[in-house]
C-alpha cells in the first residue's frame, strides 16, 4: 500500500490551521451570545464593614474619635480606618439607602487642607452653619461646593470633625446630631 493510499490522512496547511481555529471561535461566541440572553443581570450590593469595632479598637488605644452611634435604616458603613499615623486620624466613609455618601472625619488636619481634599479643590464657600444640640459640638460651620456637595466642621478638643458628602442636607445634619466620642458598651 503506498502512502497516498493511507486511510485517514490528509494534508495539513496553516490555512486549514487557521480555519478550524475560525470556526472555534465563532463556535464559542455563539454559545456565549445564546446563554447571555438568557441571564439575569446581577446587581452587586456593596459591602458593608463594622465601623463600630473599628471604633471600639481606636478607643482601646486610648483614642476619643467622633463616631456616629447609630447609622439610620438601611445605611451601611463601606470603610472605617484609623490611620497608624503618629496622631492617629479616623476616617469613616457611609452609604446612605439612596446609595448617596456621607463621610466622617476626625484628624488634626488643617480645616482648608480637609476641605480641599474631601469637598472640592477650589471652590469651596461658606454656606450656612448647622446648630446641634445633641452632639459633640453644638456649633458647626457649613461649606458647599457649586456641584453639590456639602460639609460641616467643628473643632472637637484639639481635634477637627469634618461630616461631607452627597448626601442631603437633612442627611448630613443627621449624622452630625448622633456624632459621639462616648466610650462603647462591650
Amino acid at each position: 500500500m503506498s502512502e497516498s493510499q493511507r486511510p485517514g490522512r490528509y494534508p495539513r496547511t496553516a490555512t486549514g490551521l487557521l480555519g478550524a481555529m475560525i470556526v472555534i471561535v465563532l463556535g464559542v461566541l455563539v454559545v456565549v451570545g445564546f446563554m447571555s440572553l438568557f441571564r439575569e443581570d446581577t446587581e452587586v450590593e456593596p459591602e458593608a464593614v463594622d465601623y463600630l469595632e473599628i471604633v471600639g479598637a481606636a478607643q482601646d488605644a486610648d483614642l476619643q474619635p467622633a463616631y456616629p452611634a447609630e447609622l439610620p435604616e438601611g445605611w451601611i458603613a463601606r470603610r472605617a480606618e484609623v490611620t497608624p499615623d503618629e496622631r492617629p486620624d479616623f476616617d469613616l466613609a457611609l452609604l446612605t439607602d439612596d446609595e448617596e455618601f456621607v463621610g466622617v472625619v476626625w484628624t488634626d488636619e488643617d480645616l482648608d487642607d480637609l476641605l480641599a481634599d474631601r469637598v472640592d479643590d477650589e471652590d469651596v464657600e461658606d454656606a450656612d452653619p448647622l446648630t446641634v444640640s445633641e452632639s459633640v459640638a453644638s456649633e458647626w460651620q457649613g461649606y458647599a461646593d457649586p456641584g453639590g456637595d456639602r460639609a460641616y466642621a467643628a473643632e472637637v478638643g484639639d481635634r477637627t470633625v469634618l461630616v461631607y458628602g452627597s448626601a442631603s442636607e437633612e442627611d448630613l445634619a443627621g449624622v452630625v446630631s448622633s456624632l459621639t466620642t462616648a466610650p462603647l458598651a462591650r
